[in-house]
């Protein structure tokens, strides 16, 4: 799918753009664009300022039960404009529909301003799969917005070469999610990746690749993710567990607070010590040009 990073103007000076250009630039160079999951207002801000200040491009995914909590696609989109409005937001960001779960929910993302959608068809056939994506790539294309998909399902089956490259050949998918033994949520256990497949899909897929359930894996395990062609990685229980740890120990201290802002606010150095932790070792900082 041959759509190129298209600039979507807002208000100002400030933009929107797809996923396109950038992971094809992390691609070439050899780093990660970070894909930070947003749960409320308060997260969203913090992203925006923490990866604005590193000069990191920075891709907002927004799960459907996060979607839902927030009052809608329209309130996630009308929300993102306005705070890179208000926060004179200079850096790429991508607003991405995590996991959509049907071609419908992703048509919703994309019909209310989403700049990226994924797909997530990986539990259907691999017929099914394919053409459920070429339905979404279909609808995507006129309106600029890039799609991932994923094959092979984070739950101990892993991907097949051969698919993973007829798959792509056949969908002309913008980025795909492997599996190779990640999972989402916390790890017990030890932690086996199969880089060796990771890297045979890079080679014979040629599109950037995805990590998801990135969330507990150790510095080594990422670079070298990175290394074999992952050019976006998913971050969600890392931040959820930096910023709640954070809230605990702030309401250990002062049982008497009450403000909701105040509350929410006292995980906001902990997650941007958290996004500017990730943004460092994804190697993205000052790639925002």
């Amino acid at each position: 799918m041959l759509v190129k990073c298209v600039k979507i103007i807002l208000e100002g000076d400030y933009v929107l753009v797809n996923s396109n250009e950038i992971l094809s630039r992390a691609l070439k160079e050899g780093y990660a664009i970070p894909a930070y999951n947003i749960n409320n207002l308060e997260w969203t801000r913090f992203i925006l300022e923490e990866c604005n200040k590193d000069k990191a491009p920075v891709i907002l995914g927004a799960s459907e039960s996060a979607i839902s909590y927030m009052g809608g696609f329209k309130t996630v989109v009308n929300l993102v404009k306005n705070l890179i409005d208000y926060l004179n937001i200079k850096i790429p960001v991508v607003l991405h529909l995590d996991h959509g779960k049907s071609v419908d929910a992703c048509k919703g993302a994309i019909d209310a301003g989403f700049t990226s959608v994924m797909l997530d068809a990986s539990s259907k056939s691999f017929d099914e799969n394919v053409n459920d994506t070429i339905e979404v790539i279909s609808y995507a294309k006129s309106k600029n917005v890039s799609v991932e998909a994923e094959i092979g399902s984070l739950n101990g089956e892993v991907t097949n070469l051969d698919e993973a490259k007829d798959f792509t050949l056949q969908t002309g998918v913008d980025s795909l999610a492997p599996s190779i033994g990640n999972l989402h949520g916390i790890y017990t256990g030890e932690i086996k990746l199969d880089f060796d497949l990771l890297g045979g899909i890079c080679k014979s897929a040629k599109v950037p690749l995805v990590l998801h359930g990135a969330s507990g894996l150790d510095e080594n395990k990422i670079k070298t993710a990175i290394f074999c062609g992952v050019s976006k990685i998913n971050i969600n229980t890392d931040l959820q567990i930096a910023w709640s740890t954070s809230l605990r120990k702030f309401l250990n201290y002062d049982d008497k607070a009450y403000d909701p802002r105040v509350i929410i606010k006292s995980g906001e150095l902990a997650l941007k010590k958290e996004v500017h932790k990730k943004n460092e070792l994804f190697g993205c900082i000052n790639k925002a040009n």
